[in-house]
């Protein structure tokens, strides 16, 4: 029995790497005969009520920013593991760039995978240096694409070697639990934030009130943390403010209530179309992008490196940054081409027949089990 530790964002924190790492730790713990131990990543301390709840659940420790204490805590928990599973994104952990996880990664002495959640193609000088750092310390790295391998190749001073590419797991939906709706749907859901891109969808809207039935655009999903903490809901204000503007006030929907996974299946399998403006160039995987292919939906993504891969074999449309008219073009050929959504629905089921969470874990055990061998050697 192998005993994995995970180092991460953990529920009840709502961002992508807690969900993540959650649904990586239940398919290798909890559906196989593994123990696990999780590290979970926070800003400050949780308080009184929140850590007797955590008793009860898999976290052993947290890792607090700027704590030197939980620092010494979190590297004994994860070295009382056979495997440490570190998730790495800048903005996670303390210290300039994140580089609190530095000073973890050189004190364990157990096996440690790596996994990149984020490869900048134009880092800072300190970013650089803070991921090339990040990659020498893991026995092994995990990206999730192949461009994101190639962004190390060319930009890191990484041993290639050592970098495995295993996809983002994802949840098969059950379409038959579609939420009721009348029209014609697309959906965009994930924590919210500037740079995700919504007004280019609410201007792409805009040209698309002569359909009929009409077409309504739901944003699911709660203002980031770390942006509601410095800046409220000035963005989700925005966006209301522009669909008044524009007329479309009516047809757009910016739901800030959080989404349970039976809410968030049945919004998924309702849509028409999912659309992805984000505003990056840089951004190595999305969740949400995997989800939407698993589900079988369209997709409609901006050129950002996981949606020109993943949707290359037809499980969507990738168009232009910042170009609404290129997104409401996009969006009238699949919600009017019944031949053409139909295609990429097929396409789409196509490309998930091996990024179950339980196939994807089966590669990280496999992965496992060969740093533990040469451990044993």
């Amino acid at each position: 029995m192998t005993h994995y530790g995970f180092l991460s964002t953990f529920p009840p924190t709502r961002c992508g790497l807690a969900t993540f790492t959650e649904s990586l730790s239940d398919a290798l713990v909890l559906a196989g005969d593994e123990d696990g131990t999780i590290v979970r990543a926070l800003d400050q301390p949780e308080d009184r009520a929140r850590h007797r709840a955590r008793a009860r659940s898999r976290v052993r420790t947290d890792l607090i920013a700027g704590d030197r204490l939980s620092t010494l805590r979190a590297t004994m928990a994860l070295n009382a593991c056979d495997v440490a599973i570190v998730q790495h994104e800048y903005g996670i952990y303390g210290g300039r760039d994140g580089d609190q996880v530095l000073e973890v990664l050189a004190a364990l002495k157990v096996p440690t995978i790596v996994v990149l959640h984020t490869v900048l193609v134009s880092p800072t000088a300190h970013q650089r240096e803070v991921l090339t750092e990040v990659c020498r310390l893991a026995s092994v790295v995990v990206v999730m694409t192949v461009h994101a391998r190639e962004n190390l190749a060319a930009h890191y001073a990484v041993d290639l070697a050592r970098v495995h590419v295993i996809p983002h797991g994802v949840k098969h939906v059950a379409l038959s639990e579609a939420e009721p709706h009348s029209g014609r749907r697309v959906v965009t859901w994930g924590l919210l934030s500037p740079g995700k891109g919504i007004e280019w969808g609410i201007r792409a809207m805009a040209q698309l009130t002569d359909l009929t039935p009409h077409v309504e655009y739901i944003v699911a999903g709660q203002t980031h943390p770390k942006v509601l903490a410095h800046a409220g809901e000035s963005y989700r204000t925005s966006l209301s403010r522009l669909a008044s503007d524009l007329g479309v006030e009516s047809s757009v929907r910016v739901d800030g209530h959080y989404l349970g996974p039976k809410q968030l299946a049945a919004l998924i399998a309702s849509a028409d179309v999912v659309l992805l403006p984000y505003d990056s160039v840089d951004q190595a995987t999305s969740g949400v992008l995997a989800e939407a292919v698993a589900a079988g939906i369209p997709v409609v993504a901006t050129g950002f490196p996981h949606a020109v891969e993943l949707l290359s074999g037809g499980a969507g449309t990738v168009v232009a940054h910042r170009d609404p008219d290129a997104i409401a073009q996009a969006l009238r050929e699949i919600l009017t081409e019944p031949s053409v959504a139909r295609g990429m629905r097929e396409a789409a089921l196509r490309e998930t027949n091996e990024t179950t969470w339980s196939a994807v874990a089966d590669r990280y055990r496999a992965l496992s089990a060969g740093l533990l061998a040469a451990q044993a050697a």
